[in-house]
């Protein structure tokens, strides 16, 4: 609010609308918007338009002519005043504040056009203020988009190489283990079917001998390992 948007100067703009048209976020562009309303203009136009079988053709002309001029004067103004690029963007707002008048603006034959030509002043009522923004900020987070596409490109292209990289590894590991795998059943395997052959031709013994020979074997054990300590 209350923003001096021109260096060297004391004039200060109602309101700005920060936008990130620099590469530092810290020092956005300003969209100067100004409030300007030619009432007396515009009152006098409403007053010959009402009672327009009481005044003549030339009348008539010279009061729109005035609005006219107003309404140009008004966009000069802030044309001079609060258009200072690279600190503003290179247009600016003038906003209208009643529909009646922006309306009246619309009618007038080229004055839109003329104000947005010749002093990068677009005109703006209550209606599509908002609308007119957020147009602006798709723009600019499109315009932003477009600048890093580059950089976008670059990290999907390293995700990509890595990707293939750790594919590669994950293969090679799949394989090693599969290769093991198949070692150890290999081994396993084999061992294990020697092992069966030699414990057919060994008898069964009972319960009772089996647990005297291991009682005797755990015996001999402990008697060798007491000997072993003294």
């Amino acid at each position: 609010k209350n923003v001096i948007v021109k260096p060297g100067t004391k004039e200060s703009v109602e309101y700005a609308i920060k936008l990130p048209g620099n590469e530092n976020p810290d020092e956005p562009v300003l969209l100067a918007i100004d409030s300007k309303f030619p009432i007396e203009d515009y009152q006098r136009l409403i007053e010959i338009y009402e009672n327009i079988a009481d005044h003549t053709k030339d009348e008539i002309i010279k009061v729109e002519k005035a609005f006219d001029a107003s309404v140009v004067k008004s966009a000069k103004t802030i044309n001079q005043k609060y258009i200072s690029p690279p600190l503003t963007t290179n247009f600016a707002i003038m906003f209208v504040p009643t529909e009646g008048l922006y309306a009246q603006i619309l009618t007038r034959t080229g004055l839109f056009e003329l104000v947005q030509r010749d002093f990068n002043v677009t005109v703006v009522g209550p209606s599509n203020l908002v609308a007119f923004l957020s147009s602006l900020q798709m723009g600019f987070r499109t315009l932003a988009v477009q600048k890093r596409s580059n950089e976008v490109w670059q990290i999907l292209g390293a995700v990509k190489t890595e990707f293939e990289g750790f594919e590669k590894v994950l293969e090679k590991a799949q394989n090693q283990i599969i290769s093991a795998s198949g070692n150890i059943e290999k081994l396993v395997g084999t061992r294990s079917r020697a092992i069966k052959r030699k414990l057919r031709n060994v008898q069964e013994l009972p319960a009772s001998e089996a647990a005297r020979i291991l009682e005797s074997a755990e015996a001999d054990t402990d008697t060798k390992d007491f000997e072993e300590e003294n």
